[in-house]
Order: structure tokens, then C-alpha cells, then sequence
């Protein structure tokens, strides 16, 4: 096994995902959940853009094997991508300021995508510009929790970690 993966920094990191996927699985406010800040976190965190999509997919799949799969997965996984990709941006640049509207834009990216998706199934709204909208002002109510929840993990993830990193210099040392 490569050694860069033998190393305290990428054991935290993937606990840190492993732990948010987790968190799914408890009860909680519809949409108030960890998925954007896991996202947000890999991308920022993991140096191989491999690693970086791998182990938050894998996690999310997990959770996903036991909360059930419906047709608009493929919205939420493309969302989980785009935001993994946003994570990038804050590779050097780790400013509260930054992480902010990271996961401001990860939200919007994500109530955007898989409300899409939900009117593209043609299942619930018309298939028009009217059904569309009806479709984004029905999703309305459940928008601040997502924005919430994203803030809160995001905060608590990269939070967390920094001062780890604080504490346990060993989490600075090796990126991977």
C-alpha cells in the first residue's frame, strides 16, 4: 500500500468523512445533514484529486446502501461531484470568509441540480416553464435547512480539523 496513505493526516480525514456519512443515518431536520460539508472538506483537504472524490463517494454510497436509493441519485451524486470540485478552490485559501461562500455556493449548486432533476423526472410537475417554477417554489421550505446544515458541518469539519492541526502537528505534516 502506499505510504501516503499510511499516515495520520489521511486516517483523520477519512474519519472525519467516514463520521459525517454517518451522521445520515441519525434522525434530523428534512435536508439539515453533513453532505456538502463532507464534500466540501475532501475537496479541500485531500491533495490527490483521486482520493479527494474516492473516499467521500464511498462514504456517501454507504450511507446511501442503507437510507435507499431513488431516481433522481444520479442529481445528488453530480451535485456531491460539483462540490468536491468547489473544494479545490479552498485548497490555499482555508479563510472562514472563503469556506463561507463555498458552502453557500454548494447549496444553491445543490437546491438547484436535484430540483431540476425532481421536475425532469415528469413525475410530479408539468413539464413546463410554470411546472418548473412550481417545482423550485415547492423546494423553497426545505432550502434553509440544507444552507443551515451545510454551514453548521462545514464549520464544524474544517473547524475541527484546524485545530486538530493545531494540536497535533503530525496532521500538517504529510499532504495526501
Amino acid at each position: 500500500m502506499n505510504k501516503q496513505f499510511l499516515n495520520p493526516r489521511f486516517f483523520m480525514i477519512t474519519l472525519m468523512i467516514l463520521a459525517a456519512a454517518a451522521l445520515r443515518l441519525l434522525p434530523h431536520y428534512p435536508n439539515f445533514t453533513p453532505v456538502a460539508g463532507m464534500a466540501l472538506f475532501g475537496g479541500a483537504y485531500f491533495s490527490n484529486k483521486k482520493i479527494a472524490f474516492v473516499i467521500p463517494f464511498a462514504a456517501m454510497l454507504l450511507s446511501d446502501l442503507i437510507l435507499g436509493f431513488h431516481s433522481t441519485m444520479w442529481a445528488v451524486y453530480l451535485s456531491f461531484a460539483l462540490i468536491v470540485t468547489i473544494g479545490f478552490s479552498l485548497r490555499n485559501g482555508k479563510k472562514i470568509s472563503n469556506i463561507f461562500l463555498a458552502t453557500v455556493s454548494s447549496s444553491v449548486l445543490f437546491f438547484l441540480i436535484t430540483n431540476f432533476a425532481v421536475w425532469l423526472t415528469g413525475s410530479i410537475y408539468p413539464m413546463s416553464f410554470a411546472g418548473l417554477t412550481e417545482c423550485f417554489v415547492a423546494a423553497i421550505p426545505f432550502f434553509h435547512y440544507t444552507m443551515l446544515g451545510d454551514l453548521f458541518y462545514a464549520g464544524v469539519f474544517f473547524g475541527a480539523f484546524e485545530l486538530a492541526q493545531l494540536k497535533f502537528p503530525i496532521l500538517s505534516k504529510v499532504k495526501i
